[in-house]
């Protein structure tokens, strides 16, 4: 079985015509032990064997059978990632400059600082080489994580219909806006998207609008000018900015003050902003997903969010139920929870005893998934033989659904205590009820009216 490369190993191609010389570099770099040097006296000799994938290339600038200009160009064709130096024995600071927009990675002329400044060349390169390698592995484990298997868990029916909206997300560049309650998993749902999509390795940027005070969110947003404001000491690249070609979430758009929303319409419309403080204009290539745990349509109707903004950022729409909508679910994410925190902190096997499991399914999960995944990392830490019991079992609220057929109400307290509960578990959406009660509207405004309850 072949031997893989060691992590920190460069090849490096050396074409040199003056043998002595050739043969000092050689020696020079050849003290790096992770260095794998090879020499060449002509252009063509080094382009012959280019097949063995050098990571670096060092030319001298004037060989007998062709100049460093025309040998970049050739070995930039056959394959721009390999990064070249040009050593060449003139001063020539307009050919210097010319190689440099050319792509080369450096330019060094012979003198006696040649071999320190060609040495700290290749090192800068290598560790050039080496983050990029990092952000390529960090890339692939985070599309992992967010693969469907591991991000989007539950069997349940409303949990395939959320699937189904999930794939067709990640096959569009659409814009998403994501509603569910606090804990339902806004932000995993919309990694997911990003890195199962066209844009997986542009960057995912969130931000989280109710976290930013509304007078610097703009700044936060299109970026700000050196100047623009007291304390802007230098310029400073906006979130756009910095998602271009990638996925930009905002989270909790609900909370965005109006004047920011006539704002952000405005950008949205032209895809191009200006800094605070700037007069450029500013093209961007992003793919928005919002989210909130408001609703949005009666936000508009309630004069908070503008109408125009809202159809701009409706696009393809996810709702996420509340884990109490969801039980049939609770036990398998359980289970995903536990085998993640073995993962992370490298431990034997933990299970979950039935009685564990009932407790876990008599209780509401107000906190929805992010409780639970409290409530089973705390468990396993607390279990001692491998096993999670009812004991270990904990929750920091009463959760557990109150049994209204306890007391003794008339048919109409029933039913206006229906009401009221329902209220209460969709945020006093009263349209949202009206739908899920097979009910009208003017029901439960009648009801409200007559208990004296305000909105």
């Amino acid at each position: 079985m072949p031997q893989s490369k060691p992590k920190n190993e460069l090849r490096i191609h050396l074409v040199e015509d003056d043998k002595w010389y050739n043969g000092f570099l050689t020696h020079h770099l050849s003290l790096n032990p992770d260095n794998i040097l090879e020499s060449f006296s002509t252009g063509k000799e080094l382009l012959k064997n280019l097949y063995k994938s050098p990571a670096v290339v060092i030319v001298d600038y004037s060989l007998p059978d062709m100049n460093g200009a025309d040998l970049m160009l050739k070995i930039r064709e056959y394959n721009p990632d390999i990064a070249i130096i040009v050593v060449s024995g003139q001063e020539d600071i307009s050919t210097a400059v010319n190689l440099l927009k050319e792509g080369a990675s450096d330019y060094i002329v012979k003198n006696d600082e040649t071999k320190e400044r060609l040495w700290a060349a290749v090192n800068n390169i290598r560790d050039k080489m080496g983050l990029r390698e990092e952000i390529r592995e960090l890339r692939s484990e985070l599309k992992v994580k967010y693969d469907f298997s591991d991000s989007v868990i539950g069997s349940s029916p409303v949990m395939k219909q959320v699937n189904e909206m999930i794939e067709r997300a990640c096959n569009s560049n659409i814009t998403v806006s994501i509603y569910g309650e606090t804990g339902t998993g806004k932000e995993v749902i919309a990694k997911t998207i990003h890195y199962n999509s066209s844009r997986q390795k542009g960057k995912f940027v969130a931000v989280n609008v109710a976290s930013i005070p509304g007078e610097l969110i703009e700044s936060e947003l299109f970026g700000h000018e050196k100047g623009a404001f007291t304390g802007a000491h230098a310029r400073r690249i906006g979130r756009f900015e910095e998602a271009d070609k990638g996925t930009l979430f905002l989270d909790e758009i609900a909370e965005m003050e109006l004047p920011m929303q006539a704002k952000l319409l405005r950008v949205l419309q032209e895809r191009e902003l200006s800094r605070v403080g700037g007069n450029d204009l500013i093209k961007f290539d992003v793919r928005i997903i919002v989210a909130t745990h408001k609703d949005l349509a009666e936000e508009v109707k309630a004069g908070r969010f503008r109408e125009d903004l809202y159809y701009r950022l409706l696009g393809l729409s996810i709702q996420l139920p509340p884990l109490r909508e969801r039980s049939s679910d609770i036990i398998q994410l359980t289970r995903h929870f536990i085998k993640q925190y073995c993962h992370e902190n490298k431990c034997m096997e933990i299970k979950i005893s039935p009685e564990a499991q009932d407790k876990l399914l008599a209780y509401q999960f107000p906190g929805n998934i992010r409780e639970l995944k409290s409530v089973i990392e705390l468990a396993c830490v607390m279990c001692d033989d491998g096993i999670i019991g009812p004991d270990q079992i904990k929750f920091s609220r009463s959760g557990r659904k109150p049994d209204e057929m306890a007391q003794e109400m008339t048919l109409d307290e029933y039913n206006n205590q229906i009401i009221l509960n329902f209220l209460r578990k969709y945020n006093n959406n009263v349209l949202l009820v009206a739908k899920k009660l097979n009910i009208g509207k003017s029901t439960i405004y009648r009801m409200l009216k007559s208990q004296a309850v305000a909105l």
